[in-house]
């Protein structure tokens, strides 16, 4: 180590991992696309450092990685693909993509930082060290070893000063046993708070995200603060905000206490999402169901305006097919006539566009209520488990703000009650993708058989409510970006809904 001061601008992202050990969460998509807190964990690396300029390797599914990195990643980016076998697949390959003589870093992609980490400042050589978690070697006293240990685990990062340092890299076999023999002489990079996701099992103990990832939900004294972490989030805030502030003097009992607005201070209620409620039995669920129906009612009772058309077809259509052009290219039979789900040859939604925006077209909406947006069961507590209460309003209808089409609310229910959109949100479903057709298999929150309560309750058209949630399913698929999985499911179980009514 000279002390000279060291700028890293490149990146080497080794993602071709298969990620065998995830078993179905990977069966679809590359380890680098699993979802950690609602972001694939290369987008952690990317998140982190959305100035730098990354190589990104794929092996793996590796066109799934392109495609979806092509509709989704905003950073400097080139994608190639792994020669050989082994962590040392693809290397030499991306390191012909870094400049001479510039530092760079290599890192595997299922690792993701905290956001204490800093890179290294001095020039040199660098190991990155686990200090909290099990690695299978070892670098102790200057010695790469195949000796497991935790406080000096050799993880899956590097910082080299310079290419010509693993110039001689090896297409295939494992990268730590090549640089065992190179007698590199390593500064440590400490990886205290890293989190690595190797089995099924440490996946299953992350918590369940509730929140998209432009927010972010602390507790203080009692009390959810809920703060923007990005634009979107900030633009979705101020959404939420004015429909609160409209609610302010309404008598509506489903809605919180609010107690600031910059930031949204709000009561945290005593009771859980309706989803979660799975030991109540028909007549409660009943009694659940009525409380939501009628409290969605007085909502929308607290004010009227004309129907706006261009916002309903906004909303229905426009946005819809713009959503689905983002994933095509990224869908596994997108291109294809008719699909199989479920055992249901489906038409599929892009040979099908003019007779879905004729039964759009037909379609009538009379007037605009005051609406919530998205009424789901994750949107909705029982508090002290009984009585409903409506969080997360969206705030907005196609164009128009706070007011809006009253049967896309009462679509948004059913999408819970018939749909088990809360259990799909929580990445609570298995999908297949198999050579010629498609199954997807949802767990169930337990409420379709209150369907045609739903129906009598609301006093819908069955057809309409049917046809609004077979476009929500659809448009859902960019919404979801952030899982691979989500992203098909939800397009796949679009196109079986929509076979029902078209």
């Amino acid at each position: 180590m000279d002390g000279e001061k060291m700028k890293i601008d490149h990146i080497i992202v080794q993602a071709g991992g298969k990620g065998t050990r995830l078993e179905h969460l990977t069966k679809n998509k590359p380890k680098a696309l699993l979802p950690v807190e609602n972001l694939p964990m290369i987008f952690h690396l990317f998140r982190k450092y959305p100035e730098k300029k990354f190589v990104v390797i794929g092996d793996y599914k590796k066109e799934v990685l392109r495609r979806y990195l092509k509709a989704f990643a905003n950073v400097n980016y080139i994608m190639t693909e792994a020669e050989g076998t082994g962590t040392c697949a693809g290397i030499s390959k991306a390191l012909s993509m870094i400049p001479e003589n510039e530092a760079f870093m290599l890192i595997w992609s299922d690792l993701i930082l905290p956001e204490s980490f800093e890179l290294p400042k001095e020039d040199g050589n660098y190991i990155g060290v686990s200090q909290t978690f099990p690695c299978r070697w070892s670098y102790e006293n200057g010695i790469l070893a195949e000796k497991p240990s935790t406080e000096n685990g050799v993880a899956g990062m590097f910082v080299f000063q310079n290419k010509a340092v693993i110039s001689d890299v090896d297409n295939s076999g494992e990268f730590v046993r090549y640089l065992s023999g190179k007698q590199i002489d390593f500064g440590i990079c400490g990886l205290a708070g890293t989190r690595e996701f190797g089995l099924i099992s440490e996946y299953e103990k992350l918590n369940e995200v509730k929140c998209r990832p432009f927010n972010k939900i602390t507790e203080a004294n009692g009390r959810l603060i809920k703060e923007a972490i990005d634009d979107q989030g900030k633009k979705l805030a101020e959404d939420e905000k004015n429909w609160y502030r409209y609610t302010k003097s309404a008598k509506v009992r489903a809605l919180p206490e609010i107690y600031n607005m910059d930031p949204l201070e709000m009561e945290k209620i005593n009771g859980r999402n309706v989803y979660e409620y799975t030991d109540l039995t028909e007549a409660e669920r009943l009694s659940v169901l009525t409380k939501i129906i009628n409290s969605l009612k007085e909502l929308h009772d607290i004010g009227k305006q004309p129907c706006d058309m261009f916002s309903v077809w906004e909303a229905y259509a426009s946005k819809t097919f713009k959503r689905l052009e983002k994933v095509r290219a990224l869908v596994p039979f997108a291109n294809e006539k008719y699909i199989t789900i479920n055992g249901r040859k489906c038409r599929n939604v892009f040979f099908c566009e003019d007779e879905l925006e004729r039964r759009l077209l037909d379609y009538k909406c009379k007037e605009f209520s005051f609406i919530h947006g998205d009424c789901t069961f994750s949107n909705i507590l029982l508090r002290n488990d009984t009585e409903p209460v409506f969080i997360d309003p969206r705030g907005y209808f196609g164009k128009t703000k706070l007011f809006g089409d009253p049967a896309y609310d009462w679509a948004k229910l059913y999408y819970s009650v018939a749909g088990n959109y809360d259990q799909f949100n929580l990445k609570r479903f298995v999908l297949d993708i198999a050579d010629d057709s498609i199954s997807l298999a949802i767990k169930s929150s337990g409420w379709e058989g209150m369907e045609e309560d739903f129906f009598k309750l609301t006093d819908t058209n069955k057809e309409d409510i049917k046809l609004l949630h077979a476009i929500i399913w659809l448009s859902l698929t960019t919404y979801a970006w952030q899982d691979y999985d989500s992203v098909c499911g939800s397009f796949y179980n679009g196109i079986y809904y929509l076979e029902e009514v078209l």
